[in-house]
């Protein structure tokens, strides 16, 4: 199944290769402003060829909306969007038609459907996010305005951004190449990123995403608890290996002494171990959650693998491929929560009068 949400929802259809990426959008409620430049800012900030540290296909990623808006006004029936392919190579990838590449999803893929489209992985390639993209960047504008979401790159391997999110400055996010607020960070990363690709290699690391002002109450309480469902989007990222929120793994480490988060008069918590959601629903703190990706599995380095007839082969990647995925997959991390978010906010507005 290829759908996004419970009651706000998102199907989506295309393939890297293919004439287009596009997506449904259905039940977004009708009669709402919607600021179209800011979806495709969004886009903007997702597309390759942005610098010298991503992959250098050339796509201008302009949307289409094909129903669902008119006059600037959603409309109440599905918003149907496209987003045309424009600069495919797929002679790129000819050479591994009848081969396995490592950690892909070419294997699993052929196992699953007795076909695969080789061309930069068909619809196991990120380019899907881009569908994302536009669903959340339209869904952030469901909710209230001073609702705040923000990535950044918190790690690129071993190189961390040691400040805690409290302590930056969220509108630097995008003053550098690989979206690290913290400038001297950053230098750091840009410059291990460039070296990676050098030597025809790839590095992972983690983005963190910090919410702001999200109204008390959204979540439900048993199997749509806002940290699953934030989970559940972030895992389906391409790349993805790790989810965790509030106190994270870390906090399998401490006593709950330690770990509650004692009530302030206004029930405001003194800490906010629990990042922002207790029962599955939010508390009025911020929200705050990593993502683990792993290192973008094309390597321009040869490999030892298998084809389809099990003969042992040599694979090596071709063309252009993301050194670290990283930068590109900020925008993708807080429209996709923005979307989860959107989601649950509206099936909130039934909970009570």
């Amino acid at each position: 199944m290829f759908n996004l949400g419970n009651f706000l929802s998102l199907s989506t259809f295309g393939e890297s290769h293919g004439i287009a990426y596009g997506g449904i959008i259905t039940n977004f409620p009708a009669g709402l402003n919607v600021d179209l430049d800011k979806v495709q800012h969004q886009l903007d900030r997702r597309k390759p060829g942005q610098s010298a540290i991503v992959t250098q296909r050339k796509e201008s990623d302009t949307v289409k909306f094909l129903s669902g808006i008119f006059e600037g006004q959603t409309t109440g029936t599905p918003i149907g969007f496209i987003i045309e392919n424009e600069n495919q190579k797929s002679k790129d990838y000819d050479h591994i038609a009848q081969k396995y590449r490592p950690s892909h999803a070419d294997f699993t893929y052929d196992q699953k459907f007795g076909i695969r489209d080789y061309r930069g992985g068909g619809k196991s390639s990120a380019r899907e996010t881009v569908n994302w993209v536009v669903a959340g960047s339209l869904a952030k504008q469901l909710l209230p305005e001073n609702v705040e979401i923000n990535a950044y790159v918190s790690s690129v391997g071993e190189i961390f951004c040691e400040k805690p999110y409290q302590h930056l400055d969220f509108s630097k996010i995008d003053s550098n190449d690989v979206r690290c607020p913290d400038a001297e960070t950053a230098e750091k990363m840009i410059s291990k990123i460039k070296e990676i690709k050098k030597e025809g290699n790839t590095i992972g690391g983690t983005i963190t995403c910090v919410i702001k002002n999200l109204p008390i109450g959204i979540g439900e309480p048993v199997f749509g608890k806002l940290q699953a469902e934030l989970g559940k989007a972030m895992l389906n990222i391409n790349a993805c290996k790790g989810f965790e929120y509030g106190s994270g793994f870390c906090g399998a480490k401490m006593t709950g002494k330690d770990h509650n988060d004692l009530f302030n008069e206004d029930f405001t918590t003194k800490t906010n171990l629990s990042g922002g959601i207790q029962g599955g629903i939010s508390n009025g703190m911020d929200i705050y959650f990593r993502v683990a990706f792993k290192p973008v599995a094309t390597i321009l380095r040869p490999q030892e693998s298998f084809d389809k007839d099990r003969n042992p082969i040599t694979v090596e990647g071709k063309g252009r491929h993301d050194a670290c995925v990283l930068p590109r997959a900020v925008p993708i991390v807080e429209n996709l929560a923005a979307f989860v978010l959107a989601d649950l906010f509206l099936i909130n507005q039934i909970r009570k009068y």
